[in-house]
């Protein structure tokens, strides 16, 4: 991948996409009869995708309520944060404080049609079109240094992208937290989740169908000593790094994963 390569603003409705395919698993409308198809066959090996993704994004509406009241962070950068939903990052922060300030970044073109859209009328947030791996690039975007000040404290969001993109010595998972965590200040936070499976099996089908099913578009799925390693260096705030349904879950009767043949596994470490 080339540092600041041009993104493609054309959608193409004939490969499945991550970020529609999960639209799809939340009940969005945002997507097409190939990820709905993808989804089919995702779902005859490993059933629990539709439960994961929800809990998925009960994790992440969490995650920004506690930092937004309890860290009292205003500036959250969100990697890879696919078709707008309901309670997306920004109306959760701006709920606790109007001031608080929501940059998204995704590579899909969808995400930057429907999120401009959505996000017209709020001058506090927007959504910048980047690769998750270009950190210098999203950093010094125009929209990022207008909305975000790095002399502060910032969350930034990797919630269940990294199995998105392949491991590498300069581009992989490991090495982008580590170029984040550079310039990020004292109090900041970063949120990191990735779809893992003890199970080799699951691990491999999955992998290679999706891999296949979006035309490379694909990292692997992960076990969970890998997310682990990301978080070195870091303090990593209660409960420490779990299955997310269980990370600071609203009431004892809130949803929780039922099955494990994967599971969604992260937390948050705050920088020192």
């Amino acid at each position: 991948m080339e540092s600041g390569k041009r993104m493609s603003t054309k959608i193409d409705a004939t490969v499945p996409t991550a970020a529609r395919m999960y639209d799809h698993y939340l009940g969005g409308k945002d997507n097409y009869a190939v990820d709905r198809a993808a989804c089919e066959e995702l779902d005859k090996v490993v059933p629990s995708t539709r439960a994961l993704a929800l809990n998925n994004r009960r994790f992440l509406q969490r995650v920004v309520g506690t930092l937004a009241q309890e860290y009292g962070l205003r500036q959250f950068l969100d990697h890879g944060s696919g078709l707008p939903t309901q309670n997306n990052v920004h109306q959760v922060a701006q709920r606790i404080d109007p001031a608080s300030r929501v940059v998204y970044v995704d590579n899909d073109p969808m995400v930057l049609v429907h999120g401009r859209a959505l996000l017209e009328q709020n001058e506090r947030t927007t959504v910048i079109q980047a690769d998750l791996r270009e950190t210098d690039a999203i950093f010094s975007h125009a929209d990022t240094q207008r909305l975000i000040d790095f002399s502060q404290p910032v969350a930034v969001l990797f919630n269940s992208v990294f199995h998105c993109i392949p491991d590498s010595d300069s581009e992989g998972p490991s090495a982008v937290v580590r170029r984040v965590a550079e310039q990020l200040v004292p109090g900041s936070c970063l949120v990191m989740c990735q779809l893992v499976s003890e199970d080799p099996e699951v691990r491999d089908f999955v992998t290679n169908f999706m891999d296949q099913a979006t035309q490379g578009h694909w990292g692997r799925v992960r076990q969970e000593k890998d997310v682990a390693e990301w978080f070195e260096g870091m303090d990593i705030l209660e409960p420490g790094l779990v299955e997310v349904s269980t990370w600071r879950p609203d009431n004892d009767v809130a949803p929780r994963q039922l099955t494990q043949e994967w599971i969604e596994f992260g937390g948050v470490g705050r920088i020192r």
